[in-house]
């Protein structure tokens, strides 16, 4: 004899419809089971049936239901069941596609109300001028907080640069005083490139050779050695009347082929305007930088020496063997750092804190660990 299935058995009780009539082991399906085999019900079994809405199953468990009427009433309560679920499972979809309606109301009304405030912010003039405002500090490398009382002066120089007006003096020394914090590489190099086109200007109107001499000098400090090299190489030297002329137009120039790297060039030229102007410091200081560039630290020494007995402060020679030293590689910083340490160990005291710095730092980065070495 074939046992039937889980699923015949409700099948054959007209509760297949309900999850726990096919589940081995669950309590509607023991009871099942039970009344296939003919057994009585547990109290316990009876009223579970009665709490479950069951009445045809719990009638016919207490032969209150004869056999011959089971079946159509079985029937009749599993429609009405089915139905009655049916209709629920009707009203939640509706209910929760209504709710969902409701919501996407909700969330395209509050992302209109978020885009209109958007717009009206950023149409304000005050909100324009301020993102004007951040824009222009951004392009000119200003990223940082600016003290309140030095705001408003500080837009108004970066509003005049860009729009390519130059700064007056009094801003110049404001920037390189007061708020020498703000003077950044960018508005450096923007200053003095519209200082160099107007002095350029004024020498290509007046044939002036100071006006040339001016602009190179701005040249030079935005990076422009080239611009500054096709100006002054339209000057005959020669043919000028002044020495002290001469011996600017030679001394710029040198410096000019220093920037370009003509360290050759640049030695003449220097040794010319010393030639020409002996008591001028400048060009001493020309040959200091060229000869310490070159490696040539002792003779680079004795002409800063001699910058500084004509007048040159000993700050500012010292500042340009900084500049020196810093942009220099790695094999001729240590050479420069022996050679001055040597000479002087505390006025270079910089040199060795600058090389415990590099050192610590490549020790440092040496030390960490790589991303492929790293414990996940």
């Amino acid at each position: 004899m074939v046992t039937p299935s889980c699923r015949d058995t409700a099948l054959h009780y007209c509760v297949d419809d309900l999850p726990g009539a096919t589940i081995p082991g669950s309590r509607l399906q023991h009871i099942l089971e039970r009344l296939r085999l003919c057994r009585p019900l547990t109290r316990l079994g009876l009223e579970f049936l009665r709490q479950q809405g069951l009445d045809a199953l719990h009638r016919l468990a207490t032969d209150a239901l004869p056999y011959d009427r089971f079946r159509k009433v079985l029937v009749a309560e599993q429609t009405y069941r089915i139905e009655t679920a049916t209709a629920a499972r009707l009203v939640r979809e509706a209910e929760e596609r209504a709710c969902d309606a409701a919501m996407q109301t909700k969330l395209k009304l509050a992302r209109e109300q978020a885009e209109a405030f958007r717009r009206a912010r950023e149409s304000a003039p005050q909100y324009l001028t301020k993102l004007k405002n951040q824009q222009l500090r951004s392009h000119y490398g200003i990223d940082g907080y600016v003290e309140e009382h030095c705001f408003g002066r500080l837009i108004n120089i970066l509003k005049k640069i860009d729009a390519g007006k130059r700064a007056s003096p009094e801003e110049f020394v404001w920037l390189s005083s007061v708020g020498k914090d703000y003077f950044s590489n960018q508005l450096r190099a923007a200053y003095h490139r519209l200082e160099a086109e107007f002095f350029a200007n004024e020498f290509r109107r007046t044939r002036d050779p100071w006006q040339a001499v001016s602009a190179s000098g701005h040249y030079r400090k935005c990076s422009r050695a080239r611009d500054a090299n096709a100006l002054l190489g339209t000057i005959n030297v020669d043919q000028q009347k002044s020495s002290k002329l001469k011996a600017a137009l030679s001394t710029t120039h040198g410096g000019v082929m220093r920037d370009l790297g003509h360290w050759d060039e640049a030695l003449r030229l220097g040794e010319k305007g010393h030639a020409l102007q002996a008591d001028d410091y400048r060009p001493c200081t020309l040959l200091g930088a060229v000869h310490m560039e070159t490696g040539n630290y002792a003779l680079g020494q004795e002409w800063y020496a001699k910058a500084v007995e004509r007048g040159a402060t000993v700050d500012a020679v010292d500042q340009d063997l900084r500049r020196i030293f810093f942009r220099s590689d790695a094999a001729r910083q240590a050479e420069m750092s022996a050679f001055l340490l040597n000479e002087n160990s505390f006025r270079y005291a910089w040199v060795a804190h600058s090389a415990k710095y590099e050192k610590g730092a490549l020790s440092s980065k040496s030390m960490r660990p790589s991303h492929r070495s790293r414990p996940n």
